[in-house]
């Protein structure tokens, strides 16, 4: 039996495929016939010799090739013999991380003839369920705005957000709080992740260029990424530029103004720095002061549910 289990979402993927693992080791107690082969360097003849080998259990094996996809060599001498594998009694498992071609020959055969599933970046209400599941598996609760801020700072990493879950969790049962997971716990906590496409839309919002600000924050928007998180990335780094704003008038004031000196002074990534250098010369210090008083506003508005993260959005580009 052929099972092919890839995609993106390489930690959903892990997830059954230790599912599998522990299912077979309940069933087949010894352990000796489960297999795990490093597909990258597997020779197909080596892997066709020991999985033909008559087992001294009566048991099934499991095979499990990881990442095969690119021995060429492996596939295509697979290929050539694969209806034996098709009929074989015994488990072969293909795991595959990331996207594989939609033409790819050895995928097209074991999604026609073994059990196969692909696991997509989720996103939307299903990243917002799986969110809620697991924070019931910490017998804890997040509360909807809190749920959307996670997202917006972590985005649709699994394996970074099990560790966010964990370390949330965590700090709520230390400070002996048993109440839900809200907004205030993850900005003390959780680090915003920073893509750098925000970084365009940046630019438009600094050049005043509303068209293509909107043009841009909607391309967000269609992608996938929620409107909190993108609110979230311009209040960072509207703060930034406000940062750098201030220290650029002190340091040039002394004489010793540099990126280093700035990533140092700041404790940001030096080329967060530059990109809030370039940037803040298209402002003077008071529009700056003004625009993050505002950001304060909508996320004030946003908090209390005076407003939805969207139309904070499109107000926010409008008044600029």
């Amino acid at each position: 039996m052929l099972i092919f289990l890839y995609g993106q979402d390489s930690y959903r993927a892990r997830e059954k495929l230790n599912k599998i693992i522990e299912n077979y080791k309940k069933i087949h107690k010894s352990g000796l016939n489960l297999k795990f082969y490093d597909g990258k360097s597997l020779d197909f003849q080596d892997f066709k010799d020991e999985t033909q080998q008559t087992s001294m259990f009566k048991e099934k094996k499991l095979a499990i090739l990881k990442n095969v996809f690119s021995n060429q060599k492996f596939k295509e001498e697979f290929l050539k013999e694969g209806k034996k594998f098709i009929v074989s009694k015994d488990l072969i498992l293909f795991y595959e991380e990331g996207e594989i071609p939609v033409k790819d020959k050895l995928a097209i055969f074991l999604k026609k003839n073994g059990k196969s599933q692909e696991f997509k970046p989720l996103g939307g209400e299903k990243l917002k369920n799986w969110l809620k599941k697991e924070f019931k598996k910490y017998n804890t609760e997040i509360t909807s705005l809190g749920l959307e801020k996670l997202i917006s700072f972590v985005g649709p990493d699994l394996w970074r957000m099990s560790n966010e879950i964990a370390k949330l969790v965590n700090y709520k049962r230390e400070k002996g709080k048993q109440s839900k997971v809200e907004i205030e716990d993850i900005e003390l906590l959780v680090k915003a992740e920073i893509k750098n496409d925000i970084f365009k839309t940046i630019d438009a919002i600094a050049l005043k260029d509303k068209k293509k600000a909107l043009s841009l924050i909607h391309q967000h928007l269609e992608k996938g990424d929620f409107p909190l998180y993108l609110l979230t990335m311009i209040t960072f780094q509207f703060r930034n530029l406000l940062l750098m704003k201030s220290l650029e008038s002190k340091e040039q004031f002394y004489g010793n103004y540099s990126y280093g000196r700035a990533t140092n002074r700041l404790g940001i990534h030096p080329y967060v720095v530059k990109k809030a250098t370039e940037q803040a010369r298209k402002f003077s210090l008071e529009e700056l002061k003004k625009i993050y008083h505002k950001l304060f506003e909508i996320d004030l508005g946003i908090k209390t549910g005076r407003i939805n993260p969207q139309t904070a959005l499109d107000l926010f580009i409008a008044e600029i």
